[in-house]
């Protein structure tokens, strides 16, 4: 093993490991479960029990370049590692799962979202939204709830979107509510719920170049935002094969460079 990535997410914690340039396995963990069982604070930094885990041992942790991101990335200095920007980890994620050197970035995580361009390799400019969960992937989850139906039944509906036009999550829970009463077809009030993560990351992406989109995140798994981003940019929109994970292999490439 030539690299180790980390993204502790604020969802999941998510792990990625190369050998020069194969990926060699991917680990996902609930990120409240993966704390208790598997963190600790020691002398203020973060100190995870890989062999508990089952990843390394001590002598092959102390072997291996350890690279981390992710949420809370600024208060949880993970002992051993070297701690990188959101941004660093997830445009060299996408680099290397795509091949491709321009684009423009939209990573729709758990509890934000953001906006990277990137010009023959290099990042030129980003965006974040971190202050409001209305334009991620735990709105969706929200909303599902509200519907009763689980996330894969909400994300296979995109046309004749119910209008939803709150812009808070809390907000929108009641708006959605409200066209449950009048009594439109859950086709379309899920159609209108995927539609509003549309309308929520439509002003970052227009300061960018909408020629080619690398979509990452849970939420790049959903068919019906893929649709509704494809009609709403008329952009060539990019899956890459493990779009929840490109933070971490991100943050492995960087370890085995």
């Amino acid at each position: 093993m030539t690299g180790l990535g980390i993204d502790l997410g604020s969802r999941q914690a998510k792990f990625a490991a190369i050998d020069g340039e194969q990926l060699l396995w991917l680990k996902t963990f609930d990120t409240i479960p993966f704390y208790k069982q598997y963190g600790s604070m020691r002398d203020g930094k973060l100190v995870l029990d890989f062999a508990a885990m089952g990843i390394l041992s001590s002598e092959e942790l102390a072997a291996t370049p350890l690279v981390v991101t992710g949420y809370g990335r600024n208060t949880l200095d993970l002992a051993g590692g070297r701690v990188i920007p959101e941004i660093q980890a997830h445009v060299a994620g996408a680099k290397s799962q795509t091949g491709l050197t321009t684009f423009t970035l939209l990573d729709m995580g758990g509890q934000d979202s953001k906006v990277a361009r990137v010009e023959e390799g290099i990042l030129v400019d980003f965006a974040m939204n971190d202050k409001c969960a209305a334009s991620s992937g735990r709105y969706l989850e929200n909303m599902a709830k509200v519907l009763d139906i689980s996330i894969e039944e909400m994300s296979s509906h995109h046309r004749n979107p119910v209008p939803l036009d709150a812009t808070c999550g809390i907000f929108g829970e009641s708006e959605l509510i409200g066209k449950i009463i009048e009594g439109h077809p859950l086709e379309t009030l899920c159609a209108g719920v995927n539609n509003t993560l549309i309308k929520r990351v439509a002003p970052m992406l227009r300061r960018f170049p909408l020629d080619i989109i690398i979509l990452t995140g849970g939420v790049a798994k959903s068919p019906a935002f893929f649709e509704l981003l494809r009609e709403a940019t008329g952009a060539d929109i990019r899956v890459p094969e493990h779009p929840q994970h490109n933070g971490a292999i991100g943050c492995a490439r960087i370890a085995g460079a």
